[in-house]
């Protein structure tokens, strides 16, 4: 059950990542609630649930709160994502991880990431201070009492900001099918890491909600060790202006593991389902 553990970080970061002509859409001026509403593609108070599936087996759910924080004088989103196994799944391996960022709302930079995993009895704690005016990020081991400096540029996201840079920056309809887009991510002592996705075009999907019109992606990962071809992830996202994931489906080198999006409160744009 190790993989469920590897999918969560998947579904914490939905690295829809971009380097290719994003648009901008966050505010460079001092932000008040009232204009965070105009220039976001979502509100504090949204609540992603995500159900996923490891063969026949429902193994886990995962959760994205957004809530509105000042972190040194500074105004910014907090993200917390939970990820734990479930049921019958539990037994064989236990996962409780808890992923946390804390972003500018004017233009999506992360000042500070968490990682506070346990995975089958594997644990980590880590933090992670961007410092923009040194162009350094201070990582912090807390478990093994270690640090380690990077150097970082400004368009670099954390594993759970990433995803929310994306719902504001890039235009999808300006998207080319075959395209490619990237972004550099810190997340880890292994340093920044930079994760190539493949637009694949627009597919109806159809969710516990009813169909869905949606964009699908398709990332590049290293296979062999989890997973069974460099292709072998899959992410559907709404076609709207809330742009959330719907489903990410991985063949791995052992089985099949799926997550749909299974709850949700507080978008700020309507969800829009095809009527049939």
């Amino acid at each position: 059950m190790k993989k469920i553990s590897i999918f969560l970080v998947l579904i914490m970061s939905f690295s829809l990542n971009s380097q290719s002509h994003p648009t901008k859409e966050w505010d460079t001026d001092p932000v008040s609630d009232s204009e965070e509403e105009k220039v976001s593609a979502f509100k504090p108070g949204e609540w992603l649930k995500f159900r996923i599936h490891y063969g026949f087996l429902n193994a886990s759910y995962a959760t994205l709160h957004v809530t509105s924080k000042n972190l040194n004088g500074i105004p910014v989103y907090h993200v917390v994502g939970n990820g734990k196994t479930t049921g019958f799944a539990s037994i064989f391996f236990k996962v409780d991880d808890t992923y946390e960022s804390y972003f500018d709302k004017r233009d999506g930079r992360p000042y500070k990431f968490i990682r506070k995993i346990n995975e089958g009895g594997y644990t980590k704690d880590v933090e992670v201070n961007f410092d923009y005016d040194s162009e350094t990020a201070v990582l912090k081991d807390k478990k093994n009492d270690k640090k380690f400096n990077f150097t970082i540029q400004e368009d670099i996201q954390d594993l759970v900001s990433a995803f929310y840079y994306i719902r504001n920056t890039y235009k999808f309809e300006d998207l080319v099918v075959g395209q490619s887009i990237k972004l550099d991510v810190l997340y880890d002592d292994d340093g920044v890491f930079n994760f190539k996705l493949k637009y694949l075009g627009k597919e109806v999907l159809k969710t516990k909600y009813g169909k869905v019109e949606s964009l699908k992606f398709r990332p590049y990962v290293q296979s062999g060790r989890v997973f069974k071809e460099q292709e072998s992830l899959t992410l559907w996202v709404s076609n709207d202006e809330n742009k959330i994931p719907l489903r990410i489906q991985a063949d791995l080198r052992v089985g099949a593991i799926k997550a749909d999006l299974d709850g949700y409160n507080g978008l700020k744009h309507q969800f829009k389902i095809i009527m049939d």
